[in-house]
């Protein structure tokens, strides 16, 4: 499963670290039924995702949006945190996890009970109308999703913006600024379903690597920091399997 260490050094060295954070991407949320972006099965090979998540675009027709949304980020699919999910949450419980950084939209996380969750990419957790600025509830929306295929404003009939960043939009400063304070913190991140591709998220793993710290990497795909961390594995639900039943 790995090709550096076992999962026994890996559990002896998160036992011996101060301060763990995970750093996790959209492999992990494919367990729950959720597509990635560049995977075998993911979201390139079925709908155009830079159209999906391009602020221009969104902005000209917001229901490719809605439309190709309403499973893996409103729920109505019936979408579930899994074994990751909640062994995260349970770790953070425990006091072994500190943080979770996540390049996720789609509130797993903090459906399995985590706490200090920072998305860099946003959330859809609130959302605002982009011409009078009036803000909607998540719920609020997965509502209205559920009888039309696009959400407008109830009060003057604008456009209904998820509080995420889309491609072009502003980034959240104040995301990436709590994730690098997280970095500073950390003595071992867990990457866990992320190839490290999109910046300037991949830049925290390759941070904790420049500042000697440890990197352990859970993903099926190989990423730019293999050779370097400090473990690589390739099956999450192996290895979440393991860590479940080793924190008993």
């Amino acid at each position: 499963m790995s090709n550096k260490k076992d999962f026994k050094e890996v559990k002896k060295l998160i036992d011996n670290s101060g301060y763990v954070t995970a750093f996790t991407g959209a492999g992990v949320s494919t367990l729950s039924g959720v597509k990635d972006f560049r995977g075998k099965d993911g979201l390139y090979k079925s709908i155009d995702a830079d159209k999906m998540f391009d602020i221009e675009y969104f902005l000209k027709d917001p229901s490719y949006y809605y439309i190709n949304a309403k499973d893996f980020i409103y729920g109505l699919g019936g979408i579930k945190p899994n074994i990751v999910h909640k062994t995260l949450a349970k770790l953070e419980g425990l006091g072994v996890l500190k943080s979770v950084i996540t390049q996720n939209i789609d509130l797993l996380h903090q459906k399995a009970g985590s706490k200090k969750v920072i998305e860099l990419h946003g959330s859809p957790q609130t959302h605002h109308c982009v011409k009078c600025e009036t803000v909607y509830s998540f719920e609020t929306i997965v509502e209205r999703l559920r009888t039309a295929d696009t959400p407008y404003c109830g009060k003057c009939g604008g456009i209904i913006k998820p509080d995420i960043v889309l491609f072009g939009d502003a980034r959240r400063e104040s995301s990436l600024y709590g994730a690098h304070r997280e970095v500073g913190a950390a003595d071992l991140m867990l990457v866990l379903g992320s190839s490290l591709v999109v910046w300037p998220a991949a830049g925290l793993p390759h941070e904790m690597i420049r500042k000697n710290k440890k990197v352990v990497i859970v993903n099926d795909q190989p990423t730019s920091l293999d050779d370097q961390a400090f473990a690589k594995f390739d099956d999450l639900k192996s290895f979440f399997e393991l860590m479940d039943k080793a924190y008993e």
